[in-house]
């Protein structure tokens, strides 16, 4: 009876949390990126669109990722609150398993479980496809997928083109937001160093 009630308000809490993309099951196996060369990922990806998240509540939505020299990578979130405040996260990432190389595990606070990142498709230079899923006992689980740009907007054409593998890799685009990426400029955003 106890696991019924702490099942009942997980689900409560996931089907509160702001558009949140909760399903019932386990997360989903997907296949990530062949031969994917981590070094070539560094530098900075500007979120185009994303399954909602209720962690990102801003706009120009960026990530920085840099190698450390213990072969992990550090992980600089950043995004543009209302009334110009930059909001910053940091966090590690680490290849946990070498035969599979894009699929990484971060974690941004101590304490708390990591979260899978997982590559499903990049050409290094324009685009990245991202996903990551939390499972909840294998009741059910909560995803969150990103279309990354080196740049802050895409033609629809590619995205369209995106959104299309996306769906063939299993992700469920129906969802995805638009991220607001205008007036971004004349911030000093850390990650690139401005």
């Amino acid at each position: 009876m106890k696991a019924l009630q702490v099942l009942n308000v997980l689900l409560l809490a996931a089907a509160a949390t702001n558009g949140q993309s909760y399903h019932i099951g386990s997360c989903p196996d997907l296949i990530t990126q062949e031969n994917f060369n981590v070094t070539k990922y560094m530098g900075t990806w500007y979120e185009v669109e994303k399954l909602p998240a209720v962690f990102e509540k801003g706009r120009c939505i960026q990530a920085t990722y840099s190698l450390l020299p213990d072969g992990t990578v550090r992980v600089h979130n950043e995004e543009l609150l209302s009334g110009g405040t930059i909001n910053s996260i940091m966090g590690v990432a680490e290849v946990t398993d070498p035969s599979q190389p894009a699929i990484l595990s971060v974690r941004f606070f101590k304490g708390v479980p990591e979260s899978s990142y997982k590559i499903l498709s990049t050409d290094y230079q324009s685009y990245a496809l991202v996903y990551s899923c939390s499972d909840f006992f294998g009741l059910f689980y909560i995803d969150f997928a990103w279309i990354l740009a080196r740049t802050r907007t895409m033609s629809e054409d590619m995205l369209s083109k995106l959104r299309d593998k996306m769906t063939a890799a299993g992700v469920d685009v129906n969802h995805l937001t638009v991220t607001n990426q205008t007036a971004c400029d004349g911030y000093r955003w850390e990650g690139r160093g401005q």
